[in-house]
């Protein structure tokens, strides 16, 4: 069945605003995981506006603790490679965000970052940590990851989102479609992430072999609406009848 990641980065810019453990992100984190979902997804920016570095540690125990899945996102400084190198969580997702990005809008160009990408992979897979890498659903170079020694990629999904429920968006989806397959021919797992939310993952997840999703704004925003008990009970519901779908 395709996991939900819950990313906890709204709830670490919400503690920051106010300079002190309010809300307290480990305990949300905990929340989350009570409820279904199988693991925590943070990004923490150069900056740390929002995700800090010291939340890899104690989210990582958390998850561990828990039986569930850490996967840290991020632009591989040597800074944040390092501090997955010590916490080593279950795995790593590198983003090609710059230091003053406001969000992640662009997947990895391969032939421009491929050996620094390969050598920072080595890195992690030396630990056991399972690496994805940030791409872009029209990427004709998708197998290429596998070549520098990804494990997985991550279908960047705001094209998706954007479009989904028009005749372009149905094409877009029918990208989405194709990349996944490529992805999977070429031995590499497919997560998802980006602007997925309760109104357009269950179509997504018509894709077969998603292995995992990452929400975390639209979790934050409906969550306001409608409650989190609710909003994650809807969305384990949605993976669950996509699954049954699928099979």
């Amino acid at each position: 069945m395709t996991l939900l990641s819950i990313n906890i980065n709204k709830i670490a810019l919400l503690r920051n605003s106010r300079g002190r453990n309010y809300p307290d992100v480990d305990a949300f984190a905990a929340r989350f995981l009570d409820l279904g979902a199988a693991g925590i997804t943070l990004h923490p920016r150069q900056d740390q506006r929002h995700a800090r570095y010291s939340d890899v540690e104690s989210l990582g125990a958390l998850c561990k603790q828990r039986g569930a899945e850490l996967n840290v996102e991020g632009y591989p400084a040597r800074e944040f490679i390092e501090v997955v190198k010590l916490h080593r969580p279950a795995q790593c997702t590198l983003v090609p965000d710059a230091p003053d990005q406001l969000t992640s809008d662009h997947g990895w160009d391969f032939k421009k970052d491929g050996e620094m990408l390969r050598s920072v992979i080595a890195e992690l897979k030396a630990l056991n940590i399972r690496t994805s890498l940030f791409v872009d659903f029209d990427n004709p170079d998708i197998p290429v990851a596998k070549e520098l020694g990804a494990d997985r990629v991550e279908l960047y999904t705001e094209p998706y989102a954007e479009f989904v429920g028009t005749k372009l968006g149905e094409e877009i989806f029918k990208g989405f479609a194709v990349a996944a397959k490529l992805a999977q021919q070429s031995g590499l797992g497919v997560n998802a992430g980006h602007d997925l939310n309760l109104n357009n993952l269950g179509k997504f997840l018509q894709i077969p072999g998603i292995l995992e999703v990452s929400i975390g704004h639209a979790v934050i925003v409906e969550s306001l609406e409608m409650g989190i008990d609710s909003v994650v009970k809807q969305y384990m519901d949605i993976i669950r009848q996509t699954q049954l779908v699928n099979q």
